[in-house]
């Protein structure tokens, strides 16, 4: 493509950049280098991940986290004998690492799905009003969110005065940065002010938190300081800069769609599915609100107003269940075989709460046809193609109507439809999508997150930042629109 915007883009400094990826599910570390002009994206090394149920509550293995990490960077450094010019991570949001004066984590993390959020969201609301917090935050109000999370710590008597950090920056400061939180992560905790973009006194006195224990707010494509300590004695990285990108995946994989111009949608396609578009002032009035859309920050200070819409977890929670009774079906099977299927006559509500729940999903979804009047399914094994179809078209006609709002609130003319994450590689959930809301559906890269790391890196190392709102996101754009096309050649 001659004509892209990004077809001349060559950076200066043709060192290596590594991106680390943090996953609920596993985690990657990412090596780009730069063959002949050209990108060449390679996945040096990737580990599962998952939290344990120990003493105290359901939490992360940050040792083997950060372990693993530091094999990776490692073998990176093994590979780009030309050195590693820059370092960023980005990973899930909301959960958080509990540190002492010299950053040391005190203890492993908690897992955000870790139950004692109920009790803690039940109680803050007694001290400031649900529709309160909406309208300081613009944030969608869900229980996992860090501020519940701390509020959590309060009451169970942890230690008053710890400082604390989110996942990716810990990661960052653990290999040399400064304590930083980044501010698309940031606005997952539900501690900002959505129109000053700081932390909000109000939240933090109402949740009896202190503010001087919060990190530095920062924007994307911030340089955080240099890799230190043991992994900085390696050759290759001894001159390596740490940068903080949009840290929270979600923003760092949107950052990855090469898209200028203001009549495009995106769907954030995984075990979640988060359907929205970027804006350039919140949407936070009545209607929104009502509605539970979010206001999370994006790259170039924008936001990324979307909603929560269940996803692929409803055919994996499935594909459990087939697996203990003998039967083990893969996505890509499940995808093919449904495709095959007549369209189902009634549809399921996704995101009914029953839904979002683990285990017994078969046994779920036909409860929920029960109470509609509908004939269950049968659940066994054999009969997988039928709940797929069904799930999928479910899924198809969701995405529609969430975009009708989008539309609706944003006031845009919607023509394109941006699908990235995992999920984009379902060929037939992307046609049925297609169908249903009319936009052209472009499918973006299943690791846009990495792109969007990788994006936003590329664009800080070309010293194009505003102090307040970090790199542009217009560059970002550019960057990613190379990446993605470099991906493309090869595969």
């Amino acid at each position: 493509m001659t004509g892209a915007p990004w077809a001349s883009l060559r950076p200066a400094d043709t060192r290596a950049s590594i991106a680390v990826d943090l996953g609920a599910e596993s985690c990657r570390v990412s090596l780009l280098r730069w063959r002949g002009g050209e990108p060449v994206i390679e996945l040096v090394h990737r580990f599962p991940n998952a939290p344990r149920e120990v003493e105290g509550g359901l939490k992360w293995d940050l040792g083997m986290i950060v372990t693993r990490l530091d094999e990776g960077v490692r073998k990176c450094a093994a590979i780009a004998e030309e050195g590693v010019r820059s370092i960023s991570v980005d990973g899930w949001a909301v959960d958080y690492v509990r540190v002492d004066a010299e950053g040391r984590p005190l203890d492993d993390p908690f897992c955000y799905r870790d139950e004692r959020t109920v009790e803690g969201e039940r109680i803050l609301h007694g001290k400031i009003r649900a529709e309160r917090l909406r309208e300081l935050t613009g944030v969608q109000l869900l229980r996992i969110n860090t501020l519940y999370q701390l509020h959590a710590d309060v009451l169970q008597g942890l230690p008053d005065g710890v400082k604390w950090q989110n996942l990716p920056e810990y990661v960052l400061a653990r290999w040399g940065g400064e304590r930083v939180a980044e501010f698309t992560n940031a606005t997952h905790t539900q501690l900002i002010d959505l129109y000053r973009k700081q932390w909000c006194g109000e939240i933090f006195g109402a949740a009896q938190l202190r503010l001087s224990c919060a990190p530095k707010i920062v924007p994307p494509g911030t340089e955080v300081g240099r890799l230190k300590g043991p992994l900085a004695e390696f050759p290759a990285l001894r001159d390596t800069v740490l940068i903080a990108p949009a840290c929270h995946d979600t923003a760092s994989a949107i950052a990855g769609i090469p898209a200028i111009g203001d009549d495009w949608a995106y769907i954030s396609s995984g075990t979640w599915s988060l359907v929205g578009t970027i804006l350039e002032r919140p949407c936070n009035d009545k209607a929104a609100a009502e509605e539970n859309f979010t206001n999370l920050g994006a790259v170039g200070g924008r936001i990324c107003f979307h909603k929560n819409v269940n996803g692929m977890w409803l055919i994996r929670q499935c594909i459990d269940e087939w697996a203990a009774d003998g039967r083990v079906w893969t996505v890509p099977e499940l995808v093919a075989a449904a495709a095959e299927i007549p369209r189902p006559q009634e549809l399921l509500d996704v995101d009914e709460p029953d839904l979002l729940l683990a285990g017994r999903m078969p046994q779920r979804i036909n409860g929920q046809r029960v109470r509609m009047g509908c004939k269950p399914l049968d659940e066994s094994p054999e009969n997988a193609p039928a709940f797929a179809s069904l799930i999928f078209h479910s899924l198809a006609s969701r995405y529609a109507k969430v975009l009708e709002r989008v539309t609706f609130h944003s006031g845009k003319k919607l023509k394109r439809l941006f699908i990235v994450g995992g999920a984009s590689q379902n060929e037939f959930l992307n046609r049925l999508t297609a169908e249903a809301t009319g936009l052209k559906v472009h499918r973006g890269s299943p690791e846009s997150s990495t792109v969007g790391n990788f994006a936003v890196q590329m664009a800080t190392l070309e010293g194009r930042r505003d102090r307040a709102r970090g790199v542009d996101a217009e560059r970002v754009s550019q960057w990613a629109g190379l990446l993605v096309s470099a991906l493309d050649k090869r595969a």
